[in-house]
C-alpha cells in the first residue's frame, strides 16, 4: 500500500465515527447517512492532496461532509433539518467531543483491564463473545437474573472508574 493511501485510511478511520454522527444529525435516517458517508469518503480521497497535514483532519473532513450532504440534498430536493448556523455549530463542536470520547474510551480500556475473576469473565462473555445473560448463566452455572445483576454492577463500576479517571485527568 502506498503512503498516501495509508495516510488517508488512517485519518479516515479515526474521523469516521464523528463524521458519521455529524451526517446522521443532519439527515433524516441511516440510509441517507450511509449515502452521505460514501460520497464523503470518495470526496476525501479525491481532495486529499489539498489537505494540510499541519492542521487537524477531522474539521477538514467535516467540511467535506457538509458539502457532500448539501449536494445530496440538492440532488434529491431534500430540505435541511437544521439551519446553516446550527450545522456549522455542530461541525465546530464535534472535534472537541470526539477527542473527549477518545479519552473516555482510553479510560474505559484501563478500567476494563482492572476487572478480575468472575466480573472479567462475565464481561468478556457478554461484550467480547456477544452472549446473552441467559447463555452466560448456562455456561457459568448461574441464574440468568444473577448474571443480569452482575452485569449491571460491572457497568456501574466501570462508569465510576471512567468518571474518576476523567476527573483526575481534568485536575492534572
Amino acid at each position: 500500500m502506498d503512503p498516501r493511501t495509508r495516510d488517508i485510511l488512517r485519518l479516515w478511520t479515526q474521523a469516521q465515527p464523528a463524521v458519521s454522527a455529524f451526517a446522521l444529525a443532519l439527515l433524516r435516517n441511516a440510509s441517507e447517512r450511509d449515502e452521505a458517508m460514501q460520497m464523503t469518503a470518495v470526496a476525501i480521497v479525491d481532495a486529499f492532496d489539498s489537505y494540510d497535514p499541519a492542521r487537524p483532519f477531522l474539521p477538514w473532513a467535516l467540511g467535506i461532509a457538509r458539502r457532500e450532504i448539501a449536494t445530496l440534498r440538492r440532488r434529491s430536493s431534500r430540505v435541511p433539518i437544521l439551519s446553516d448556523a446550527a450545522e456549522r455549530a455542530i461541525a465546530a463542536a464535534l472535534p472537541e467531543l470526539a477527542e473527549a470520547e477518545r479519552a473516555r474510551l482510553a479510560h474505559l480500556a484501563d478500567c476494563l483491564a482492572k476487572l478480575e475473576g468472575r466480573a472479567r469473565e462475565i464481561c468478556d462473555l457478554r461484550y467480547r463473545s456477544d452472549l446473552k445473560p441467559g447463555r452466560i448463566a448456562e455456561l457459568l452455572g448461574l441464574r440468568p437474573n444473577t448474571v443480569a445483576k452482575s452485569l449491571e454492577r460491572i457497568r456501574d463500576e466501570l462508569r465510576a472508574c471512567v468518571e474518576r479517571a476523567s476527573n483526575a485527568e481534568m485536575l492534572a
